[in-house]
């Protein structure tokens, strides 16, 4: 008699008798380690970047780099490990690649038990910054996923981000509110006409973030979004924080509610904040933000940290400088001074978390205190003590070509700093441009201080009797920048998320 067995049932039969063939239910793709949330590069210079991903179990990422898209070049990096005290995520320094070159890097993670089982690879691509004078592009902007206004796919989810992408920007320098984590997102929001504000929701963004899964759990939110995921994968990010990765006004001066199940306000934001982004990481201070990024001869960027050093801004240090009234403290205003005086870069960026004479106050109900850099119209007191020193720095020690690129207060402007308007006049004019939000409330405008001589060339805000206004307003806003290879001129054009131009001008650059 024959006896009939189906292949299924032999290959089960097999490998739970003598193991002849070994788990091969490993084959199904959910049996294989995946990645979850798209791929990230940042941190990008003249020679590598940082590659990120994130999968959904104990595992190894394999990356693959190459300067073709059919990675018929690609070399093999060493695996490296994504384990759950990191949330599975895991970075790698891509080294020793030509410069102002496209690069293609493919992802995928391995079985930890199984070395021939590994997953689908995600791909995704970053260019290097040239040697040479090319052509420079990048976009910026801060504020995601504020004021409860989160993925609502009927509104097209995070536009901004594809609109951005349009430009193929060399990298995205995102200015800081990358999460709220102090802010619930609701599954529906009535506006004022009516309708319903329908979010993509989750059931860690149902409350405030209190412990550091809640914190991670934000950050993934964002990644659920295609536009962002889509742009992640195209374009690099240069990243800063800001408060709300945090709480509101948060500062290290300043303690947690007691309602917090981890009260360590380092595990709660640096821990998932670094996890998350693709950023290089510093062996002199682990965990720290300020940083300068190269892009090429025409362009050093100066990430600052404006959340980690600064004092309570006691009133005893109104019109003195001591820890009381610092804002980015001694140590980072060094760094930034050397960098500045050192730099041979045509332009200067320095990116700000917060505008320079915006008042952001710390109680805004009872017009309280700034919590920002402006303490009022002048002479500079407090924290502004700080910017007036790098400003006369900059002056007295010839550096040319400056400019301050900021987001946080949810609307656009341009702001001409004028010496012959202001209080403090010990400085060279100068430009700040203000963007966003990416996705969230739109508002303003903030009130303006003397202190430094903010002259307004162009606002775009919802004005006082409009605020919080969603993302299906349209005042969605973020900044784009070209530097001419060929002369140097930089353009600075804010944009709103359906790619209508703003305000625009275009900067003649100072020979260096």
């Amino acid at each position: 008699m024959t006896i009939r067995i189906s292949r299924r049932k032999f290959l089960s039969s097999a490998a739970a008798g003598a193991g002849v063939i070994a788990m091969p239910h490993l084959s199904r793709a959910a049996d294989r380690p995946a990645v979850t949330h798209g791929v990230q590069s940042g941190d990008v210079g003249v020679d590598g970047g940082v590659v990120w991903a994130r999968a959904d179990r104990p595992s190894q990422m394999m990356v693959e780099v190459a300067t073709t898209e059919s990675f018929k070049d690609a070399r093999a990096l060493p695996p490296i490990a994504a384990l759950p005290e990191s949330d599975f995520t895991a970075k790698m320094l891509l080294e020793n690649l030509p410069s102002g070159q496209d690069i293609f890097y493919r992802v995928r993670f391995r079985d930890l038990a199984h070395v021939n089982v590994t997953g689908e690879p995600v791909v995704g691509r970053f260019r290097t910054a040239p040697a040479d004078r090319r052509d420079v592009t990048f976009v910026w902007g801060g504020d995601v996923a504020g004021q409860g206004w989160g993925i609502n796919p009927d509104d097209g989810g995070m536009f901004t981000f594809a609109t951005m992408g349009k430009y193929k920007p060399d990298f995205f320098l995102h200015s800081g509110d990358t999460i709220y984590a102090d802010g619930v997102i609701p599954s529906e929001v009535k506006l004022a006409d009516g309708k319903l504000w329908k979010n993509l929701t989750i059931p860690e963004k149902a409350k405030v973030a209190e412990t550091l899964d809640e914190y991670r759990a934000a950050h993934k939110y964002n990644l659920l979004d295609e536009h962002v995921r889509a742009f992640n994968a195209e374009v690099p990010i240069f990243v800063q924080w800001d408060d709300h990765e945090v709480t509101n006004n948060w500062s290290l001066s300043k303690q947690l509610p007691a309602a917090y199940k981890e009260r360590d306000i380092n595990v709660l934001a640096a821990r998932a904040f670094h996890e998350m982004y693709p950023m290089r990481e510093s062996i002199v201070e682990p965990g720290r933000v300020y940083r300068t990024l190269s892009y090429g001869p025409h362009l050093d960027v100066f990430m600052l940290d404006e959340r980690s050093y600064r004092g309570p801004n006691g009133p005893n240090q109104q019109t003195s400088y001591g820890p009381d009234a610092y804002f980015l403290g001694p140590d980072q205003l060094a760094w930034l001074k050397r960098g500045l005086l050192n730099s041979r870069a045509t332009w200067k960026v320095i990116a700000s978390d917060m505008p320079l004479s915006l008042i952001v106050y710390d109680d805004a109900a009872n017009s309280k205190g700034s919590e920002a850099f402006a303490q009022g119209d002048g002479p500079p007191r407090g924290r502004e003590l700080e910017i007036a020193e790098i400003l006369r720095f900059i002056k007295t020690a010839g550096i040319v070509n400056t400019v301050w690129l900021t987001a946080d207060v949810h609307y656009a402007a341009a702001h001409y700093y004028n010496p012959n308007k202001a209080q403090f006049q010990d400085f060279d004019p100068f430009w700040e441009f203000v963007s966003g939000p990416l996705h969230a409330g739109t508002f303003g405008p903030n009130e303006l201080d003397n202190t430094f001589g903010p002259e307004v060339k162009f606002i775009k805000a919802p004005g006082a009797d409009k605020q919080n206004l969603p993302p299906s307003a349209g005042m969605q806003f973020f900044g784009h920048v070209k530097i001419d290879g060929a002369t140097g001129q930089m353009t600075v054009t804010l944009r709103d998320r359906a790619d209508v131009a703003l305000w625009s001008t275009t900067l003649d650059p100072k020979p260096v």
